[in-house]
């Protein structure tokens, strides 16, 4: 049976439940191997964390945050805090010294967690800016500090020092005593449409309304192993990870997202949860391989799919029985090919893996199932403790839905086709942000969610995003105006347009300041017979490119525009691309230049082969 708790209790609970067996794994880079930690070491840890919080004199429900990528470290320092009543606010790994730098500020952060070497440049670059920061801890004891650094401390000298408090053991008993489910267990910070970004308070009490309608559904438990891909930072993951541990599902923490591959092979994990980028990659690698194999072969392979296809989505997916006939094929071909691209991936053992971030293509999704993989797909945001709708496993599934709503959980339809949702794993609002708060939700308590659906025989449906936030495909928020203003605002730039949703990375369709471009073209020797011609010149557009770095260059590697092409006419109101008051009609420029934008991404993926 889960453990349903208060999070400040979850690991010890599981510790004396689980005792000497395994709950955390990780890649040792030295030693080039897998390192076990049992249950019991992983409470342990969360102790010492506490009584070392303790030491710091944490008050109650104080904001401490974690700036880092994936690691064990991580958890130990999330439970902790929640063992004195502490809230956590994480930071992306890849966040700017400017997004950390306001972060801190707005939630007044005093302790600060950083991973490596790269978050730590990141916050010691705006160290001075950051008036309420008085402690640095790292964890990676490789990483260099700056010469003048009198705040950091490595997290093996943090450890030591609930050792030296006293009364600390007796402080966390009575802080963990006390703890509540109204407390604010996290303050999660995503992007918002003006460029900053809003802090989602998330409550105790959402994350146990989110386990409690999760573990009614899911069939996993203690023999099940996890493989940590995406972000603990991102909701979609954090709030898994706490589902895992109250399952007592073993934690397979991937460290570095470029190793994924290597590490499923070696883990061989029955559980992962992706973003739609993760399965879109697979199935381009099946389609490469595919391609390059014998006539015999890859006419095999197509038809393995093709039965695997048929098999789910006429039957398996209704919940019906397979015909005799089609149910000996796919069992033939099930134990052969299919098989052989389960154990290359590393995912012979799989049990089922939950999708969402970002919308799924009904091509990748039939695949996903046709190779036997048992995907759910869901719907979600940060502001709903990740999921709202998921595929649920015990009732008949439809292609293109993001499933039914999670018990507990309302659903409705309002205004322009929106999406409103209601149940106690919905956020309280933003932090600080009263007016944001207030928008958010309507008079009578539904949150907006910004996208547009419907409902169909219990099932939910997007048809298109309201809001104007991107997500691109690897399930990142994009603020579009935010990063087009960066540009404009700059004399080499008339107007830009950002692509992103959906995307695999931000572009733009750019039009240049040409009175700036053609006097640059003039002293550079460059001649041109027209100004399409001056936009398609590589000096040109090398010369823009470094512009727009420099413009960026405080903003998060996946919010940064990584390619773009210039236009040589403008946007306007005749073409519909404008309306009266200048403002972009998106979807329009989106279809007057779709082949322009389609171009982009096929020749940023024909570089990469």
């Amino acid at each position: 049976m889960p453990i349903l708790c208060h999070l400040s209790q979850l690991v010890q609970k599981s510790a004396a439940r689980y005792g000497d067996r395994t709950a955390i794994q990780y890649r040792n880079y030295a030693l080039d191997r897998w390192i076990p930690v049992s249950w019991n070491k992983f409470a342990r840890r969360v102790g010492q964390v506490s009584r070392s919080l303790a030491a710091l004199n944490v008050g109650v429900q104080e904001n401490i945050a974690i700036f880092s990528q994936n690691k064990p470290e991580y958890l130990f320092v999330e439970f902790g805090a929640f063992g004195m009543r502490g809230a956590i606010v994480p930071f992306y790994a890849t966040s700017s010294g400017a997004q950390v730098q306001y972060m801190i500020n707005d939630a007044s952060v005093r302790i600060l967690f950083v991973g490596e070497q790269q978050q730590y440049d990141a916050a010691w670059s705006v160290i001075s800016l950051c008036h309420s920061l008085e402690h640095i801890i790292i964890f990676d004891r490789s990483v260099k500090k700056s010469d003048n650094d009198t705040l950091s401390i490595y997290f093996d000298e943090f450890l030591r020092l609930g050792d030296e408090k006293p009364d600390a053991e007796e402080m966390v008993r009575e802080r963990t005593e006390n703890a509540a489910d109204e407390d604010l267990a996290g303050i999660l910070y995503t992007s918002g449409t003006t460029g900053q970004p809003k802090g989602v308070m998330m409550l105790h009490s959402q994350y146990q309304a989110a386990l409690k309608g999760h573990v009614e559904l899911l069939p996993m438990g203690e023999n099940d192993i996890t493989m940590n891909f995406l972000p603990f930072c991102h909701v979609f993951e954090g709030a898994w990870t706490k589902l895992c541990i109250a399952c007592g599902v073993q934690l397979a923490i991937n460290l570095r997202p470029l190793d994924i591959q290597k590490s499923m092979r070696e883990v061989r994990p029955t559980l992962m949860c992706a973003v739609p980028r993760f399965w879109e990659k697979v199935y381009q690698g099946v389609l490469d391989k595919a391609e390059t194999a014998g006539t015999v072969q890859r006419a095999l392979i197509k038809d393995a799919l093709k039965t695997g296809a048929e098999v789910w989505e006429r039957y398996v997916s209704k919940q019906q029985k397979v015909p005799l006939g089609l149910r000996l094929k796919y069992s033939a071909y099930d134990k052969t090919i299919i098989r052989l691209l389960r154990n290359t991936l590393g995912l012979d053992r799989a049990n089922f893996f939950p999708v969402a971030g970002a919308s799924i293509s009904n091509e990748v999704e039939r695949f996903v199932h046709a190779a036997g993989f048992k995907m759910l797909a869901g719907y979600g945001l940060t502001e709903t403790c990740a999921t709202v709708s998921f595929d649920h496993p015990d009732r008949p599934v439809s292609l293109g839905s993001i499933g039914r709503p999670l018990p507990g959980v309302e659903v409705k339809i309002g205004e322009n086709n929106e999406i409103l949702v209601r149940g106690n794993t919905v956020t309280p609002g933003y932090y600080k942000k009263e007016n944001e708060t207030k928008e958010a939700f309507t008079p009578d308590g539904w949150l907006h969610t910004g996208d547009a659906g419907y409902v169909k025989d219990g099932e939910l449906y997007i048809t298109e995003r309201i809001k104007d936030l991107f997500k691109t495909s690897n399930g990142k928020y994009i603020a579009p105006q935010a990063i087009e203003g960066r540009l404009t605002i700059d004399r080499h730039f008339e107007q830009v347009v950002v692509v992103a949703d959906k995307r695999k990375f931000v572009s733009a369709l750019i039009v240049p300041s040409f009175p700036v471009l053609e006097s640059f073209a003039q002293v550079q020797g460059i001649s041109y017979g027209s100004r399409e011609e001056l936009c398609k010149d590589n000096r040109v557009i090398r010369y823009l490119a470094n512009h727009i770095e420099t413009l960026q260059q405080d903003l998060a590697a996946y919010e940064k525009i990584k390619r773009f092409v210039l236009l040589s006419e403008p946007l306007t109101m005749e073409n519909g691309e404008l309306t009266n008051t200048l403002k972009v009609r998106r979807q329009v420029v989106y279809k007057n230049y779709a082949d322009e934008i389609e171009q982009i991404y096929l020749q940023a993926e024909a570089e990469q082969k």
